[in-house]
């Protein structure tokens, strides 16, 4: 079946008609036909999204997530492809477990599931594991990490980084200085005093990413530093690229968006990992992403089952989900905030974190003969976000109650309809 996108934005600029036919951008102009019309008048068409930090739970936490739930909300928020982390039951750290999670996103069809392979065994940071056979197996791993964990040893770390050289890959590290926050439960600073809540210094992010770009540049290897969350971890990034390391470097949506001082409410949906910082250190994330310092946004979408998330504070687990808010919360701290115009939001949200994971066939351009992996978004559509509607099979989202600025309205997976009216096609 062809769809005629009649009168879409291509990254926000003038109205064209786009039609999708047999899996590609077929034809772009006016007076276009097809065998169905979507009237998207004043929608912006962008590359499909692509996120590099989406936790599906599966195998092993079905209760939390499913491939099948996760992609589903990955599609109804404008994304073609997630990669999926490994801090699954068992972990994701050997070619079998792997190419499950590749099979079951494939099976499910919503979006492309890339796996990201576990560093170490069991993701308990004291031997490699099967980095190659995951690297040569079905599912093609480009991404290490034990996410959830830091790789603290630095004789493992470099080891990783060596290893991951002969086929191209990188390694993500989640960048925590373990005895530096042992029962850390927000952000270290006045507040967490007056709380009464462990905190989790700036330096036990910052300290990591510093050893760790270092080690990458000795051994001349690719390093991935996820959801950065301080100034002064962008003051390192922004050292090591100006040096011409090979460091790339995420930031979640609502690291963007939230602060500290929402814990003051005590409510458990605040609570993440790394912690929600300070408004000064959101400047400097925003700023960072709008300079090309921090490369992609990722949401880091972590689902948790009710019982883990409505309880006493310091007994919730850490994390939210973020994939069908995620594109509504970079418009509005970004684009609406005049940092950010669509086209970089169609690089640090499809084509970079594409090119970081060196995943085919996405993040590309809006042009004839490319794959038709496309998001239509309406960016004057406010709307009011109501966990039970999530997709997702948990409702630990922090905008719950809130009004986002737009909404993906249609979302294409080869030409495919994965999305239509906001709705699952």
């Amino acid at each position: 079946m062809s769809y005629l996108l009649k009168g879409v934005r291509p990254l926000g600029g003038d109205p064209v008609d786009l039609v999708l036919n047999e899996g590609v951008i077929a034809e772009l102009g006016t007076g276009l036909t097809a065998d169905v019309t979507i009237d998207a008048d004043g929608l912006i068409a962008l590359p499909g999204l692509v996120d590099l930090h989406t936790h599906l739970r599966e195998p092993g936490l079905e209760n939390a997530e499913t491939v099948e739930s996760g992609t589903l909300a990955a599609a109804l928020g404008g994304f073609t492809a997630v990669f999926a982390m490994p801090n699954t039951q068992p972990a994701a750290d050997t070619a079998g477990v792997v190419e499950q999670v590749y099979r079951l996103g494939r099976d499910a069809g919503y979006c492309d599931v890339q796996p990201i392979g576990a560093v170490t065994q069991g993701r308990a940071g004291k031997q490699l594991a099967e980095l190659g056979a995951m690297a040569e197996s079905a599912a093609r791993v480009r991404v290490f990490s034990d996410d959830g964990d830091c790789v603290s040893d630095a004789v493992l770390m470099r080891r990783a980084l060596e290893y991951v050289k002969a086929f191209d890959g990188v390694i993500a590290q989640h960048a925590q200085e373990p005895r530096l926050t042992e029962g850390a439960q927000m952000n270290e600073g006045v507040l967490s005093g007056q709380l009464g809540l462990r905190g989790w210094p700036a330096v036990a992010e910052e300290a990591i990413i510093a050893r760790d770009v270092l080690l990458a540049a000795h051994v001349g290897s690719r390093v991935h530093i996820c959801h950065v969350s301080t100034a002064g971890s962008v003051e390192i990034l922004r050292w090591a690229k100006s040096k011409g390391y090979a460091v790339t470097a995420e930031v979640t949506p609502h690291h963007l968006l939230l602060t500290d001082e929402l814990v003051a409410s005590y409510d458990p949906v605040y609570k993440v990992n790394p912690p929600l910082r300070t408004a000064e250190d959101v400047t400097a994330v925003r700023e960072a992403l709008a300079d090309g310092t921090i490369d992609v946004v990722a949401t880091d979408h972590a689902p948790h089952p009710v019982e883990e998330k409505e309880c006493e504070w310091p007994a919730a687990a850490m994390g939210m989900v973020g994939l069908e808010t995620a594109l509504a919360v970079v418009q509005q701290a970004m684009v609406d905030t005049g940092l950010l115009d669509w086209a970089g939001v169609a690089e640090r949200m499809s084509a970079a974190p594409a090119r970081i994971g060196r995943l085919q066939g996405h993040g590309g351009t809006l042009e004839r003969g490319v794959a038709a992996n496309v998001t239509l978004y309406d960016p004057n559509a406010p709307w009011a976000v109501e966990p039970a509607n999530l997709a997702s099979k948990s409702r630990n989202t922090p905008f719950g109650g809130r009004t986002l600025p737009g909404r993906v309205v249609a979302t294409f997976l080869r030409g495919r309809a994965t999305v239509l009216d906001g709705k699952p096609a």
